[in-house]
């Protein structure tokens, strides 16, 4: 697996990969409209984004800022050793902490880990196993979880009931519980977590930009320097294909209308400029630039 790097004036973003994925679309695909048949009419979308069948190309991976004087890790994955519904990420063993170190990124140096929202796959590395204890990967960075979306979930899980039978959804939330015991209370514990605000200046060049639909509190990385710019989208788009088809929504998205809405605003926003649009779960390149075509988008690679 191939890391990426890019550069936006004199801060360096590197792709670190967890786990590379082929999805077919359909039901209980992450992304239901995305079958073979609607995507191969997307020409552009071959051969980077997905294969000659058809079947879209994912990444689950962390994307590391490094800017002159510091370093931040934007969404952690999922994790080894977390038990969880998914049996693609249930009790995983992988090398990404040797994979990081590789980049010369020791634990220590860590100085802020930034996450786009709560669910399961981006906040999983938070927290290590060691001794039967979940502790902090990153013992001296400060952790930037958004308020409104920590609010949301806490709000939520407080009054799930874990009885009787499970659905995907049902499931998908007792990941979520699973989620908040073994990510984010430990962190909380320690006292590294600083809640934010979905519009928050996190350090020089580093902001958040508020897009919701996938949940409440999703946010978007801003990352800007010497007049270049970059956004890390987070889940606000699974894969491009989103961008000529801004109506196919996430099996996951919370409210599907703000979803589309915030894809709609955001490609309007960004459409024919210099900016890198950096996709949190996007397979291939990655990255590319927002293209107006028609009344709709493409990703220029």
């Amino acid at each position: 697996m191939i890391n990426l790097m890019w550069r936006v004036g004199d801060i360096s973003i590197t792709r670190l990969v967890e786990m590379e994925l082929t999805i077919p679309g359909g039901p209980g695909s992450p992304l239901p409209d995305a079958t073979p048949e609607n995507v191969r009419p997307i020409g552009w979308l071959f051969p980077a984004f997905a294969t000659a069948e058809g079947w879209i190309k994912g990444s689950i991976h962390a994307l590391l800022i490094q800017t002159p004087t510091q370093r931040f890790i934007v969404d952690t994955c999922v994790g080894n050793d977390k038990p969880r519904n998914s049996p693609g990420f249930n009790q995983l063993a992988t090398n990404f902490l040797a994979d990081l170190e590789s980049l010369g990124w020791s634990l220590d140096s860590v100085d802020g880990v930034l996450c786009t929202h709560l669910h399961v796959d981006h906040v999983g590395w938070n927290t290590v196993l060691r001794d039967g204890r979940w502790v902090p990967t990153f013992p001296k960075a400060r952790y930037y979880l958004g308020r409104v979306e920590y609010e949301h979930w806490a709000s939520e899980l407080r009054g799930m009931d874990v009885t009787g039978e499970k659905d995907e959804y049902a499931l998908a939330m007792m990941d979520t519980m699973n989620t908040f015991t073994d990510s984010v209370k430990p962190i909380m514990d320690a006292d590294l977590v600083e809640l934010v605000e979905v519009d928050s200046q996190i350090a020089p060049g580093i902001r958040l930009m508020s897009t919701p639909g996938h949940t409440p509190g999703h946010v978007s990385v801003v990352i800007e320097s010497k007049g270049s710019r970059a956004v890390i989208t987070g889940d606000m788009m699974h894969h491009p294909c989103q961008i000529a088809r801004m109506d196919w929504c996430s099996a996951f998205d919370t409210d599907n209308q703000q979803s589309t809405d915030t894809r709609q605003s955001f490609c309007e926003m960004f459409a024919d400029t210099p900016t890198l649009i950096i996709g949190t779960h996007w397979g291939g390149p990655t990255a590319g630039r927002l293209i107006r075509e028609g009344s709709a988008y493409r990703l220029d690679v």
